[in-house]
């Protein structure tokens, strides 16, 4: 049985109709992203972050990345900073910080710690930071059972700096008190000082100097030490004012970062053999390295 006329001619105008709405969308929303066509999407207002960061007045600032263990590379890098602190005028005596995260990942923990507090840095006075390693290995010594998580990151080669054997399983509870205790035993008492004497932060001018980062939209003096060692994608990605400038460690790139938020150091010298640090002073930053060549600009952002 044919299909009326009538019917037909419906379906066709309603196909029509269809069409024509397809037809109007299209046109809209070529007219908002063609020129010439409709006005585009209005760009979000720039934030405004005040003022560029100033470091204290006349005072000239370092600080250093993560180590992670490789103690050549910590030595070189400060006979650099030695060297560069000789040049230009400023007052007092260069400030020194260190980001944290000396031990683990690379097989020269023990060195490392010696070096830090060692002629080396006498130049310097000198600011030394928590990481979250530093946290682990602390947490090895009062709980054993803590020793297999840390050991998968980086403990098993800081047990090995210190001639400690790591056990073999994860599940061995015995092994793991007995490695702790060994620890406990080798570590030289001035090398537990140290460890346990880390601050969590410091503040220069509008600078605050942190091993991870912050955690946006809570007051700076009241951050967690958790948020402080450990926080990573909260804070990289929100673009919110934080009232200063944090330089921090912790989450490695090919090359330095700055922007009106965040100066980031870390650049993987455990395996990348780029140990970085960056000088402060007035409103300028300026980036030094070891390894491969430094690119001349370090990753910016807005």
């Amino acid at each position: 049985m044919s299909v009326p006329q009538q019917r037909i001619g419906g379906l066709v105008a309603h196909a029509r109709r269809l069409a024509g709405v397809a037809k109007d969308a299209c046109l809209r929303l070529i007219g908002r992203y063609a020129p010439g066509q409709r006005q585009a999407p209005e760009a979000p207002e720039p934030i405004d972050y005040g003022p560029p960061a100033q470091i204290p007045d006349g005072r000239r600032v370092y600080a250093v990345g993560d180590v992670h263990g490789r103690a050549d590379l910590l030595a070189a890098l400060l006979k650099q900073l030695q060297a560069d602190a000789l040049v230009g005028e400023y007052k007092g005596q260069p400030i020194l910080i260190f980001l944290g995260d000396y031990v683990d990942r690379g097989l020269q923990s023990r060195e490392v710690i010696d070096l830090l507090m060692g002629e080396l840095v006498s130049p310097f006075e000198t600011y030394f930071l928590k990481g979250n390693h530093e946290a682990a290995m602390l947490q090895f010594l009062r709980e054993p059972s803590a020793g297999p998580r840390w050991a998968e990151y980086g403990g098993a080669e800081t047990l090995a700096s210190y001639g400690v054997r790591t056990p073999r399983s994860r599940v061995a509870g015995e092994e793991w008190a007995a490695a702790s205790a060994d620890l406990a035993r080798v570590l030289p008492a001035e090398h537990l000082r140290f460890l346990s004497r880390l601050q969590v932060s410091v503040r220069l001018g509008d600078y605050l100097f942190v091993h991870a980062g912050v955690r946006p939209g809570v007051g700076i003096d009241q951050q967690t030490e958790y948020d402080l060692l450990w926080i990573r994608d909260d804070f990289l990605n929100d673009n919110r004012p934080l009232g200063v400038t944090v330089v921090h460690g912790h989450t490695p790139a090919t090359r330095p970062y700055k922007d009106a938020r965040r100066v980031g150091l870390d650049t993987g010298a455990y395996i990348s053999g780029r140990l970085t640090a960056a000088r402060f002073e007035h409103d300028s930053i300026e980036f030094l390295s070891t390894g491969a060549a430094l690119e001349s600009k370090a990753a910016t952002g807005t």
